[in-house]
């Protein structure tokens, strides 16, 4: 009987780990798929744009962003999500904060008027009280961010702070891919 060493590199660890847990799988370029992107519904009111859809936004790369005004991690966040709506609009991204509330008092409209004021906010941000968007993210986390590519699918998340570097980098990666596929 001969004895063979069964080893796994890297890559291929993290796809059998993703298999088993029933994850997305990572593609050549490191980003998962994690199918496509819900739209965003039961939106009671926008700001800074008009209403948006993801379809609408086909061939462009979403950073969608929950948040929500009183959450201190969320606002450690704002700066970083701000720069990057701001350093690579021109580029084909385009940032959409979606306000989900965790207190009553975070669904009043000129409370989330006045935060986007205070933080500098520019990009469209969609206010979600009823939890429609949130709940079609199956999202749990504030903040949460959710990169679509240009056909409308999640090819990277991240929850919490953090990661700053990495998130910047899946946008690059995406906004670099011709026709943004």
């Amino acid at each position: 009987m001969h004895h063979t060493d069964c080893k796994l590199d890297r890559r291929s660890f993290m796809a059998l780990l993703a298999s088993l847990s029933g994850a997305a799988s990572a593609a050549p370029d490191g980003l998962h798929d994690w199918g496509l992107a819900p739209d965003f519904q039961g939106i009671q009111q926008w700001f800074n744009s008009p209403a948006l859809s993801l379809t609408a936004l086909k061939g462009q790369v979403v950073l969608v962003d929950f948040w929500t005004h009183a959450c201190i991690n969320c606002l450690r966040t704002l700066p970083h999500v701000n720069r990057w709506a701001e350093t690579y609009r021109g580029q084909g991204l385009v940032v959409v904060g979606v306000h989900t509330p965790e207190f009553s008092f975070e669904r009043s409209a000129s409370n989330v008027q006045a935060a986007i004021k205070r933080h500098g906010v520019k990009h469209p941000v969609a206010m979600d009280n009823g939890y429609a968007t949130w709940k079609a993210y199956e999202n749990r986390y504030w903040p949460a961010h959710y990169l679509v590519d240009g056909r409308g699918r999640i090819r990277y998340r991240h929850f919490g702070e953090g990661e700053y570097a990495r998130t910047e980098a899946a946008i690059r990666t995406l906004l670099a891919r011709p026709g943004r596929a």
